[in-house]
């Protein structure tokens, strides 16, 4: 039975919602990835409330924040940190990086070139860094929620494949709709400013270390074999699909197992459905695609692939 999380998540949508306009879903799959220990790659075009939706998220869960905005000058040491020799004591000091946080926002990560993005990687995939040739351990919190431009805007680069597969999901953020904007607009006008978000009566989780019980509780939830081999069989046809070059490895059976769990939880239930599983499959399997260029070229697009091969797969009952 769940005891954190219902609660816990009800609290954090309510509060999200006094800053973020019409994006419940990128919210929810937001939670997903910080629930399930993950972390989350977030595409959208500028000014769709990307980054105001991670700073809120920090300090509503009471989490140390850090943010890094990624320019193509950018140097892996402005990431991790770097040793710097104090002419007082003789001796060298470790000046640490943002990267030592518990939530990261890696904003507009795609501006910066691939040898700078991939001083994420150790930190992703291990929480812990290495600087001159020593380890030091990040907090066990730590999560890493990026932001990217499409990358068919100018000055961008591709996040390498062994980076893109360390990201738990990849969410998409589309213009709001319509009564949505009207919303931020109304709000604008009657004195919200996302640049002050002091200003704005946020309530921030009552214990700290509630998310850490909220994931315990994940952990602990158990997936029914038949919707175990439900994952597996989805995860296997991305390589056997006739417009995908390379399908998704057995990471992503992992990912979309533990992104299940959580949503589940999300929703209040202590057992995963095939519902959970199809509803996260997406932003799971999206970013773990290689179409092959013929297929691009007619038009294909890994979203649709995915959701051609959810439609094909037995259901479980």
């Amino acid at each position: 039975m769940l005891t954190y999380t219902p609660s816990t998540v009800s609290h954090i949508l309510n509060e999200l919602r006094k800053t973020v306009v019409g994006q419940d879903d990128v919210v929810e799959q937001l939670l997903v990835a910080l629930l399930a220990e993950g972390h989350a790659l977030i595409e959208g075009v500028p000014g769709t409330a990307k980054t105001l939706t991670v700073k809120t998220l920090a300090h509503i869960v009471g989490a140390q924040f850090s943010r890094i905005q990624f320019t193509p000058d950018l140097m892996p040491s402005d990431i991790t940190g770097t040793n710097v020799f104090n002419m007082q004591t003789s001796q060298f000091s470790l000046r640490h990086g943002p990267i030592f946080t518990d939530i990261l926002l890696a904003d507009e990560i795609n501006r910066t070139p691939p040898k700078t993005q991939a001083a994420l990687l150790e930190a992703m995939e291990e929480r812990q860094t290495t600087i001159d040739g020593e380890r030091y351990p990040l907090s066990p919190l730590f999560t890493v929620l990026a932001t990217e431009n499409p990358i068919e805007y100018e000055g961008t680069y591709p996040l390498p494949e062994a980076q893109l597969d360390r990201f738990l999901m990849k969410i998409l953020i589309d213009y709001p709709v319509q009564t949505d904007e009207e919303e931020i607009v109304a709000r604008w006008d009657a004195g919200f400013n996302s640049r002050h978000l002091q200003n704005v009566e946020i309530v921030p989780l009552s214990d700290a270390t509630v998310v850490q019980h909220c994931r315990a509780e994940v952990r602990a939830m158990r997936m029914e074999p038949g919707i175990q081999k439900y994952v597996v069989e989805i995860v296997r046809k991305t390589r056997t699909h006739p417009n995908v070059l390379y399908g998704a490895s057995p990471r992503a059976s992992v990912a979309l197992l533990l992104c299940s769990k959580a949503l589940a939880a999300i929703r209040g239930r202590d057992f995963p459905t095939p519902d959970d599983v199809r509803d996260v499959a997406l932003p799971v399997l999206r970013h773990r695609l290689a179409l092959r260029a013929e297929a691009e070229l007619d038009g294909a697009i890994p979203d649709a692939v995915i959701s051609d091969i959810v439609k094909t797969v037995e259901v479980p009952r």
